[in-house]
């Protein structure tokens, strides 16, 4: 079935009613961005402060508003933020290294080299660790290559560009009969414009009335990318309604969509893959729950009280340090009562909650560098990988998806530049190879005695001095 503005419309408008709002939540508590407002001004806010926190939305109302006119607290603290984060940082805080399988050792220098500029262009280490994070906090990340017209560029590597497409404003059409086919793909993008009229004209004093958008307003352009053409419709704000066109038709000269879809976690029969934050959102809101009540018992607790039986004058001289009473009741006494007491089932539930999250994420806060004392001595490199195993184990089930995916990404690389005359490869040798680093720190005289061993084993030299960090070309 062909595309057309119809057909797009219905797209959109079932990704912007169903996708796109689970999307916008996934990244708000990844983020836990601050809103500024007054007491009252926000929905749902407890009026206690000038911001509010995007993880506040899963409070319940008893502590989001205020109960009988006394405000209660709302404590957030973010435990899905710095999971991610280090997630990211195991995964691509050291450079992979990508090998060609060319047997000729000149060409497939040149191809890696080809590849390296290119990724160096795109942000380097940055570029890799920002596609891990994409796909992290929405389950997947699209990859979009594109070649683009620089003139002022000498560089054939500088000309292709590499556009991650975070899950909000990209919008991927599965083949009917295979979900991990690509029939087509569609790119929203919000450009500033200029009307087509004068700022000052009849019909920009006519759309300013009706509350339009005047001069340098925003328009919205969709690209949609199908195997064989690449499309450009326009979606412009007119005065009394906003119409979508189609208003650009190229040829696509890769003859494939030039999309590469990376899933962070598979999942089976869908084009979506697994998120790192949806499972933890119920763990988070609880969390965020307990933090703020006890934050509100220890408020209420947290000053003595004082009850004096049979002392006159008792309420007209302040409690104090040497403050006394004279009476002559035998009965009389004052008793102390309130303040904030320790609660053993309560910290041992709040404690119980982050243990979960260390379990469903596979993240524990030895991974981030807090280190406790039940963990015992870490002497030795195998005793720290079993403090780590379940950091580990999750980062190697994340680098069979991630390193598809880049794989892949390198072929539609060289075919766009063989495509565009920019280095021309034959599809034979667009195959490539990913070297991992170790993500724990180890012993550089270990590194370079089993370097040894590798060379002696007949390992490439080329593959050995990826492993340690080196470029073979600039040694050369």
């Amino acid at each position: 079935m062909p595309f057309n503005a119809a057909r797009l419309d219905l797209i959109l408008a079932d990704h912007d009613a169903h996708r796109r709002p689970r999307f916008n939540r996934l990244w708000n508590y990844y983020r836990n961005h601050t809103t500024p407002g007054t007491p009252g001004s926000a929905p749902g806010s407890d009026g206690s402060g000038v911001y509010h926190l995007a993880q506040e939305a899963g409070l319940p109302r008893r502590i989001r508003r205020p109960a009988n006119g006394v405000e209660r607290e709302c404590v957030i603290e973010n435990d899905i933020a710095w999971r991610l984060d280090t997630l990211v940082e195991f995964m691509f805080g050291k450079p992979v290294t990508i090998h060609s399988t060319h047997p000729d050792h000149a060409r497939g220098a040149a191809i890696e080299q080809f590849l390296r500029q290119v990724f160096d262009h795109a942000g380097g280490v940055q570029f890799f660790q920002n596609m891990a994070l994409l796909g992290s906090v929405y389950g997947h990340v699209d990859l979009l290559v594109r070649h683009q017209l620089d003139h002022c560029s000498t560089s054939p590597a500088s000309r292709i560009a590499i556009d991650l497409v975070d899950a909000t404003r990209g919008i991927g059409l599965v083949h009917a009969d295979d979900y991990r086919r690509l029939e087509a793909f569609a790119l929203r993008v919000d450009r500033m414009r200029e009307d087509d009229d004068e700022p000052n004209g009849v019909l920009a004093r006519i759309r300013q009335r009706l509350g339009r958008p005047t001069a340098s307003s925003v328009e919205t352009q969709t690209l949609v990318y199908t195997c064989d053409q690449e499309q450009r419709y326009v979606e412009r704000p007119g005065m009394f309604n906003t119409a979508r066109r189609l208003v650009e038709t190229e040829l696509n000269k890769l003859n494939r969509v030039p999309v590469v879809h990376i899933q962070n976690l598979p999942l089976p029969f869908s084009y979506e893959g697994l998120s790192d934050v949806e499972p933890l959102i119920p763990l988070q809101d609880e969390l965020n729950t307990r933090l703020s009540d006890r934050a509100n018992r220890v408020t209420f607790q947290s000053f003595k009280m004082y009850l004096g039986r049979g002392i006159d004058g008792f309420l007209d001289r302040p409690v104090g340090p040497g403050q006394m009473w004279q009476t002559d009741n035998p009965d009389a006494e004052i008793q102390e009562f309130g303040g904030g007491g320790l609660d053993p089932s309560e910290t041992a539930h709040i404690d119980e909650i982050r243990e979960a999250l260390d379990k469903t994420s596979g993240v524990s806060p030895v991974a981030a560098g807090l280190i406790r004392d039940r963990i015992g001595n870490l002497t030795s490199e195998n005793a720290l990988r079993i403090t780590l195993m379940g950091v580990i184990a999750r980062i190697q089930r994340k680098r069979l998806t991630y390193g598809r995916g880049i794989e892949d990404l390198c072929q539609l690389i060289l075919q766009t530049a063989d495509v565009h005359g920019l280095f021309r490869t034959h599809p034979d040798e667009r195959a490539v190879r990913l070297s991992w680093p170790d993500p724990l720190p180890q012993n550089e005289r270990q590194q370079l005695d089993n370097a040894a061993k590798k060379l002696e084993l007949g390992v490439p030299r080329r593959t050995v001095l990826a492993e340690l960090g080196y470029d073979e070309i600039a040694l050369t």
